[in-house]
């Protein structure tokens, strides 16, 4: 019953934050004594977040009425980019793409904490060099879709953070509708992942879900999943891109260490 609270924890931190591994992943590891390899802490903590997307979803649809058609854009983009990277971590080892994974988050890390794009009001006659760009953004916002389903199947860690800043930078909608936007559609990836995973392990043969674990977990975040949209809608949004910046930076450090045992900086 311990990870119930972890779970709820973690499900307050996603849907807030976009940052559930901060607290779930290492939770699943250190508590169970390493008897779970990395990659299957991955993909446990990968399939209770199915609870988190449930709730989310129940408790943002203030949020979500109205913008039906973009999530299922973002959605569907996802899953697919997701059938990708199960079938990545099927055939090539999860340790080649950590290396990458610091990257990502800290790049995330410092969109968020950039302040948003003022998006200009469309005038009803667009010049043909005009169309061209928004196209051409339009295609480049879709590959990044994809690409984020593609990291979020295959590693996971820190997915909706990096979804969320996408969305910051893109979304017209005020941080409270593209953060629900965000936590629904992140779900697709983790559907994809659970699926496969609950039939076969890859080429990791000792690497499974374990739903002893999951499913304790996935009550915690079923908690956590609902009361976070709920905070998001009475905290300041500078405030929670601030610490959701912060702790980004901090997750892509540590991220760094553990790819690349390389300590830049020293805390005693």
């Amino acid at each position: 019953m311990l990870f119930i609270p972890v779970g709820i924890v973690a499900g307050i931190l996603s849907t807030v934050t976009g940052l559930a591994s901060l607290a779930s992943y290492p939770a699943l590891l250190y508590f169970t004594g390493g008897a779970l390899n990395p990659i299957s802490a991955n993909i446990t903590n990968t399939s209770a977040l199915l609870f988190n997307v449930v709730s989310s979803g129940l408790s943002s649809k203030q949020e979500l009425k109205g913008h039906g058609k973009e999530l299922m854009k973002v959605m569907t983009i996802i899953f697919f980019g997701g059938i990708v990277g199960v079938i990545l971590l099927t055939y090539l080892p999860s340790q080649d793409f950590e290396y990458a994974v610091p990257v990502f988050i800290a790049a995330a890390g410092i969109g968020i904490l950039l302040p948003e794009k003022k998006h200009n009001q469309e005038t009803d006659v667009q010049e043909p060099k005009v169309h061209s760009k928004k196209m051409l953004s339009d295609i480049l916002l879709i590959a990044g879709y994809f690409v984020i389903g593609i990291y979020g199947s295959y590693f996971g860690a820190a997915a909706g953070v990096i979804l969320l800043a996408v969305l910051s930078r893109t979304s017209k909608e005020p941080f409270p509708v593209y953060n629900a936007i965000r936590n629904v559609a992140m779900g697709s990836a983790n559907v994809i992942g659970t699926i496969l995973y609950s039939f076969k392990y890859g080429q990791h043969g000792d690497t499974h879900i374990y739903w002893e674990l999951a499913i304790p977990l996935g009550i915690g975040f079923l908690i956590g999943g609902y009361v976070g949209p709920k905070l998001v809608r009475v905290l300041p949004t500078k405030l929670i891109k601030i610490v959701t910046g912060i702790l980004a930076l901090a997750l892509a450090y540590s991220q760094f260490v553990s790819a690349y045992d390389i300590h830049l900086f020293y805390f005693f």
